[in-house]
């Protein structure tokens, strides 16, 4: 299915995709979601790129596909379960059938309850031992963390709630540099793990359980479990009516529009976070209904194709020019890269081509100063996804932002155009001569030729976050239907938990017979020097 594209690959891979533009390409190869634009046109995919692309499409049968997702179908095949994250911010959308039970009435009824909490929690009403709640601590890992601390700093000028701080990390210095900044009688923690047994959060709530047992006479109070453990939670003493529960059809890194939420909406409040459900719903709908030559997270997905699968660039820059948007690169890294890092297919043969890329980034105009430079003059060339909005927080500083902008669309244009020796030369002719001047020229040729994407919006509010966050989680979905693979297990990751926890003891003395000769003497360094 791949031949087509790869043809005309072969046939158009050395053109200079600047030569593309005419007066139709800046509109012609853009797609829009309300007031956001995405924006693909300084990449190498022409009309005909795009027709074999969108052709891919039928042959895997996206569309139904996509309504299997949407309808409750079990499309996590290898774990026998529906994937329904849409169904969370289902807001005013009709019954969603799980295994012939509307989902709907329990999912609306949970966000009752957090809101209810939350608005207890801000109020005043919901009180610490020592008083109104001042911070709020959210031990979690995975998707239990990278999304609500990423979605909390995003919607920073919105904050009128606790501090928020987020515990992730084993490593002891992650709990104790948070919990140093917090009042324990003035503090409420949130132990975000669905099974309630996950090690990483389960030791460190014990940790927090212990620091705040010192100052107050039930600690256990101040605590509240997004967990559907009934058993785990009572017995660390946590009371039901503070337990938010959310069904297996439900994934970890798609989980911050329920209850692992819980967090931002104690943040922002209630209202503005059914704002940030409504731009997920807004997302989602558009995903259902447009054409795919329209439709953002499938023309997102399809220039990932392009570019992965065709090209061969195997790596993803994610590079917000939005401060706030500082955590996205991270929470993208799990999204993308633990849902489409497969090596087999969803028939369990191997993949005959590459799984998803990896992804990485920074916000600009930080990253400017560190890695751009292999970016615009390294061997490989990096695709790179720009996110930029019109107005930013802060109207006094209106010319700040200003810059901000014009370093983003400053950042695809030089990658598209790069610099040639001619004009190179032009740069420093006036400081060299002969030998000199060709190769001091040299140094500041840019290739050019180098693909971006920019999704541009007006402000990111919450309705804008959730459209984003939608957008990429479809964007995944697309992209795993078309390489054949389960977008929504995670087999990776337990083998490592699985020797970790065998490890452990061996770690705190037991013998380490049996361990491969590099782990043994490893372990013998680190207790030699007091682990």
């Amino acid at each position: 299915m791949w031949g087509k594209l790869h043809i005309h690959h072969e046939a158009v891979e050395n053109r200079r995709f600047e030569t593309l533009f005419d007066v139709k390409r800046a509109d012609d190869f853009t797609a829009s979601v309300g007031d956001m634009r995405l924006d693909y046109a300084k990449t190498n995919i022409d009309e005909r790129g795009r027709a074999l692309l969108i052709d891919l499409l039928d042959q895997v049968d996206l569309a139904g596909k996509r309504d299997a997702m949407f309808d409750g179908t079990a499309i996590n095949e290898t774990e026998g379960r529906a994937v329904l994250h849409t169904a969370l911010r289902n807001l005013d959308g009709g019954p969603v059938m799980v295994d012939g039970a509307d989902v709907m009435p329990e999912v609306l009824g949970t966000l009752d309850r957090m809101e209810k909490f939350a608005a207890d929690v801000r109020s005043g009403a919901f009180k610490g031992q020592g008083g109104k709640i001042t911070d709020v601590v959210n031990i979690g890992i995975g998707g239990s963390d990278l999304g609500p601390a990423m979605g909390v700093l995003a919607l920073a000028p919105y904050h009128d709630g606790p501090r928020c701080h987020f515990v992730s990390n084993v490593d002891p210095a992650d709990i104790s540099q948070v919990l140093r900044s917090c009042d324990p009688t003035t503090t409420l923690v949130i132990v975000a793990s669905k099974t309630f047994t996950t090690i990483e959060t389960m030791t460190n709530a014990r940790t927090a359980k212990a620091w705040m047992g010192e100052s107050v006479s039930d600690p256990a109070a101040q605590f509240a479990a997004l967990s559907t453990s009934e058993d785990g939670t009572a017995a660390f003493g946590i009371d039901a009516a503070r337990v938010f529960g959310f069904e297996d059809w439900v994934g970890g890194r798609y989980s911050m529009w329920g209850p692992i939420g819980l967090s931002m909406m104690i943040a922002i409040g209630p209202d503005a976070f059914r704002a940030f459900l409504r731009g997920a719903r807004d997302m989602d709908r558009h995903f259902q209904a447009a054409d795919w030559s329209e439709n953002m997270p499938v023309m997102l997905a399809l220039v990932g194709i392009w570019h992965n699968q065709i090209c061969g660039y195997s790596t993803r820059a994610v590079l917000p020019y939005d401060n706030n948007l500082s955590r996205l690169p991270a929470y993208l890294q799990q999204l993308e890269m633990e849902s489409n890092g497969k090596g087999v297919s969803m028939d369990g043969e191997d993949l005959s081509i590459n799984s998803g890329p990896v992804v990485w980034g920074e916000p600009g105009t930080n990253g400017q100063h560190a890695f751009y430079q292999l970016i615009h003059q390294g061997t490989r060339v990096i695709p790179c996804e720009f996110l930029v909005a019109a107005r930013g927080h802060d109207d006094d500083l209106h010319h700040q932002h200003q810059l901000l902008v014009a370093n983003c669309l400053a950042q695809s244009e030089a990658l598209m155009k790069g610099r040639d020796l001619d004009e190179a030369r032009g740069k420093v002719a006036d400081k060299f001569e002969g030998a000199e001047l060709e190769r001091q020229a040299k140094h500041r040729v840019f290739a050019g030729n180098r693909p971006s994407v920019t999704i541009a919006y007006p402000k990111l509010d919450p309705f804008t976050l959730g459209q984003i966050i939608a957008l990429y989680e479809h964007r995944v979905f697309v992209e795993g239907v078309v390489l054949g693979i389960n977008s929504y297990d995670q087999w990776g990751v337990e083998l490592g938990k699985e020797l970790a926890t065998a490890l452990q003891p061996i770690v705190e003395g037991a013998d380490a017979s049996g361990k491969d000769e590099s782990t043994a003497a490893l372990v013998g360094f680190l207790q030699q020097h007091g682990v």
